[in-house]
This record gives C-alpha cells, structure tokens and sequence, in this order.
C-alpha cells in the first residue's frame, strides 16, 4: 500500500522525505510537488525504475523524463557543450519553470528512454523536491498523471490516476498556478522552443535580448530640468 505524508507539517515533512528517499533506493517511485505541477519520479540512473514510470502513465520509451536536479552546478557533471544562451537561462530562471534539453554527457551510466544523447534538465523551485533532491540526487520526473489526462496539481489528484503504481505521496497541498515548465533546445547554435509554460515567449525571449549600452546623460536645461 502506498504511504501518503502530509508535508505542511514539519515533522512529518521530515518523514516523508526520508520515506521517500528510501524508497528511491529501493527502485521505487514516489510523486512529488514542484513549482509547477506534481511529478511523478524516481532515481534517474535506475533503468528498471524509469522504465516504471513510464508504465505507470502509459508512456513509451519514445517520450523519456526529464530530469530534476538540486542545483545549476550539477548540470555541469551530466551535460556537455553547454552553450552560453543556455548558461544565461539557467541563471536567469533557475530554480524555477524551465526546462533545457542538452547534450549528455556519453559516460552516464542510465537508460532515459530514446533520448537521442539528449537530457532534459530543470532546477525545481519547490523546498520538498529541492529537499529530496539534495538527499538523492538527480531524479527522472514527468507529470504525475496518465497519458491524455491533466497533469495533476495535488497529491490526491495524482493518488486517482496512480495509485499503487507509486510508493509513496508527497503531499504539500495544490500547486499555484498548474502549468508546466516552459522546454527550450539548448543543443544547437539557437535556443528552440519546443513548449511554451509557465515561461512565456516574450521572457525568454527577454532574458536572451542583448544589453543596450549605457544611454548618454541627457542636458539640462537652465532649470536644470533633463531634456526628453
């Protein structure tokens, strides 16, 4: 029977996040809050646990998970080539709804699904999967729901579609807004949006938009007022 913790309460926070990492450690799954919907997740270098996953949304290797990692620092030990854009991304947006596909680096020992050398990497803004996180380490996360259903955006939403298929619940109450993170290409010369979420357009576009020089002092007129 899967274990449910309520994470608004602190104690029992702490057992629910030590529940779940030794659950993890068993190549089991758990669901998880984020800052942008709940996930469903589990050891990212553990094939036989990704690949229950995805059984458990009804998903093919052809869609493999994403990864959510504690910090932007670890990004550097499970991607390669990464371009100045996606370094400026990652600190402008990071922790938070972004999501940036890079090359991996080919020594990982781990079996994602058909990722074409690819991972999909994000820094969550969520205190208990950034706690997990600290504890495990890299974790392969999709939405917590089945495929065709809405991504769920709390703990009994996702407990409705998952079930026993998951070992044990997160519960730190509805998500805020509910939508998923914006996933940017990072493998090639320019940024490619491949979703538009919680990121819009406009702020990606914004973060990527070259510094204007310094504008000149403007002149004063004899009342001192700046001329416009």
């Amino acid at each position: 029977m899967s274990d449910i913790f309520d994470c608004a309460d602190e104690a029992t926070r702490a057992e629910g996040i030590s529940a779940a990492a030794a659950a993890l450690r068993r190549g089991e799954v758990v669901v998880l809050p984020t800052d942008t919907v709940y996930g469903i997740g589990c050891d990212a270098f553990d094939a036989a646990a990704v690949a229950s996953v995805l059984a458990a949304k009804g998903r093919g290797r052809d869609k493999p998970p994403p990864v959510l990692i504690p910090t932007p620092r670890t990004a550097l030990g499970l991607a390669t080539s990464v371009p100045a854009y996606a370094t400026t991304l990652m600190e402008r947006f990071w922790p938070g709804p972004l999501t940036v596909v890079l090359q991996a680096h080919t020594s990982l020992h781990w079996d994602l699904g058909d990722t074409n050398g690819t991972v999909a990497l994000r820094v969550p803004d969520h205190p208990v999967a950034l706690e997990l996180l600290r504890d495990v380490g890299p974790m392969a996360v999709t939405s917590a729901n089945t495929t065709g259903d809405p991504a769920a955006r709390n703990a009994d939403e996702a407990r409705e579609m998952l079930g026993e298929s998951v070992a044990v619940y997160l519960d730190a109450g509805p998500v805020e807004e509910g939508d998923p993170s914006t996933i940017i290409d990072c493998t090639g010369p320019e940024p490619v949006t491949l979703r538009v979420g919680a990121l819009s357009q406009a702020e990606i576009d914004s973060a990527l938009a070259p510094v204007d020089d310094e504008p000149l002092p403007q002149p004063e007129d004899a009342a001192g007022n700046a001329s416009v």
